[in-house]
Order: structure tokens, then sequence, then C-alpha cells
């Protein structure tokens, strides 16, 4: 049977700014270990660590700009646009713009700590 998700479970951030991240399903909203969906606002001056994840991301930018660095450069990607990261692929996250960026994260297993295999800091 279908299960209604009334709600996201609201994750804490890595990052060196506050960033809001709305898990729809994945290992904390629906205890699934092959998915996990969320909604990102992340505001201007964003960045997280570099990070070499088991996972495929697969990231769609709703509003604004998500900057993602990777071994050979980096894409500006804009609203209406999407990129994939494949597992084992490095990669930073950032929205340098002005508001900011929302985003969805589709993750393929679901994004863990374990998994995420962020730099040392």
């Amino acid at each position: 049977m279908p299960r209604l998700i009334e709600d996201p479970s609201v994750i804490t951030s890595a990052g060196n700014k506050p960033k809001r991240i709305e898990e729809y399903a994945g290992r904390v909203a629906t205890n699934d270990e092959s998915i996990s969906v969320a909604r990102m606002v992340s505001p201007q001056g964003w960045v997280e660590s570099g990070q070499r994840p088991d996972f495929t991301e697969t990231t769609v930018v709703l509003t604004g700009m998500l900057r993602v660095d990777h071994e050979d450069g980096a894409f500006d990607v804009y609203a209406g646009q999407s990129i994939v990261c494949s597992a084992g692929e490095w990669v930073r996250y950032s929205s340098p713009e002005q508001g900011g960026a929302e985003y969805i994260a589709v993750c393929v297993p679901a994004f863990s700590l374990e998994t995420v295999h962020r730099d040392a800091e």
C-alpha cells in the first residue's frame, strides 16, 4: 500500500553555514537504505567539505545556482538544470551566489554519514 509522507524529517547539515535538509525518503524519514530524496535550501556563501561518496547523487536545482566542484574543474548548475555525480567521484557542493540555492537531491543507495566519505578538515 502506498505511504503518504506528510512531513519531511529535518536533518542537521554539514558545511560552514546552516543549510536546511528536508528528507522525504531515506534512512531517517522512511528507514529506507535503497534511496534518499531530500529538499535542500542553502544560503549564499554555504560550502561543504569535499566528499567521495559510495552513492550516486542526482541533483535538480529548483532556484538559484549550485556549484559542484570536481577533480577536473567545476559546474555551475542553475534552476531548471540537473547534475549526476557517480559513486566514487570527488565532489564539493556550494551556493556562492546571492539568494543561495534550493534543490532536490536523490541518492542511490541512500545517503549516510558512513558512506559519504567527507574530506578531513
